[in-house]
């Protein structure tokens, strides 16, 4: 679902309330990111925007930065099937077609999420483009089976710095950038 471009003078001179519901979907499920910057406006850029953001989720406790990777779905997982996810998750996993996998396929990924989140406690998020080379269906699945090794405070900050990506691209989404 493409949402109208917004700029950065109406996120400025929105109400609070406005505001963070506009921004809700840049981090999953975690609208605690948004509510915590509102009262830094004005912004200059939708850089600072993002800075600003990204600082408050950075700065933030283990708590809160492990709940704000646990309100990511699964890659190819149930809510994808049942077509639950958020509408950004769901434009970002349909883009690679996660949300058509055949039997064998969506059974590798489960095994695959499963298996990430009995060693790491949460599912392993991949920013799926805003790299070099856009991800698809077997590099993400590639990309699981290497992070698997990863150590539990290597993989958080992985995971937080894919976060930051997915942030930012849906951010500059939003605002046409």
């Amino acid at each position: 679902m493409k949402t109208d471009v917004v700029d950065l003078a109406t996120l400025n001179a929105a109400s609070s309330e406005v505001f963070c519901s506009i921004l809700s979907g840049i981090f999953e499920n975690s609208s605690w990111v948004v509510r915590s910057i509102v009262s830094r406006r004005p912004f200059a850029t939708i850089q600072e925007l993002y800075q600003s953001m990204l600082t408050e989720v950075m700065q933030a406790g283990e708590e809160k930065q492990i709940a704000l990777i646990c309100a990511h779905p699964d890659l190819a997982g149930t809510a994808t099937r049942q077509g639950t996810l958020t509408d950004e998750s769901r434009d970002e996993q349909e883009g690679i077609g996660l949300d058509r996998l055949d039997a064998k396929e969506f059974a590798e990924f489960h095994q695959l999420n499963m298996a990430y989140k009995e060693r790491f406690g949460f599912p392993c998020i991949i920013a799926i483009r805003g790299f070099d080379k856009p991800h698809d269906k077997c590099s993400i699945l590639t990309t699981m089976r290497e992070r698997l090794h990863n150590s539990q405070s290597d993989e958080c900050q992985e995971a937080l710095r894919q976060i930051a990506r997915i942030a930012e691209l849906r951010l500059k989404d939003l605002t046409g950038q």
